[in-house]
């Protein structure tokens, strides 16, 4: 019995994989928006307000939703249909949420329909890439991350 108790509140590398996946989450998402915003001549480190108030929403909606979806569970940082699906389902409800936010009057820069667009798609595809790579590159070291 004790040794369960000791087992569930061990640290180990496990218990600090969905931390890490999940600043890496951050981090993609982050860089999506600085790609994004250097390709229509905004500078991040000239207007750090531009660049902050685009990707505020979207790292609060992903950090409100991908728990919920289940993206730090197991099974969606082992299994490849899992892990797409729950990417999948984890970012699209987290751009709406960046989405509402961004159209809330705390936030300017208001929300252009091809903005929308563009945003979900390329953010499903660079997480759903980044999630891919890392459940492969995982399984084959062995399921050590």
């Amino acid at each position: 019995m004790l040794e369960d108790v000791r087992a569930v509140g061990a640290v180990d590398g496990r218990s600090r994989e969905p931390v890490l996946v999940g600043l890496v989450d951050l981090g993609v998402l982050a860089a999506l928006v600085v790609v994004g915003q250097l390709s229509h001549g905004i500078d991040p480190i000239t207007a750090p307000l531009a660049a902050l108030e685009t990707t505020v929403p979207f790292l609060v909606g992903w950090l409100l939703i991908a728990p919920l979806s289940g993206l730090y569970a197991r099974e969606a940082l082992t299994v490849p249909r899992t892990a797409l699906r729950r990417t999948t389902v984890g970012w699209l409800a987290a751009a709406n949420v960046g989405f509402v936010l961004r159209s809330s009057p705390a936030f300017d820069g208001g929300l252009a329909w091809a903005f929308t667009l563009v945003m979900s798609a390329t953010g499903l595809v660079v997480l759903a890439g980044w999630r891919l790579a890392y459940v492969a590159i995982r399984s084959g070291s062995g399921g050590r991350a």
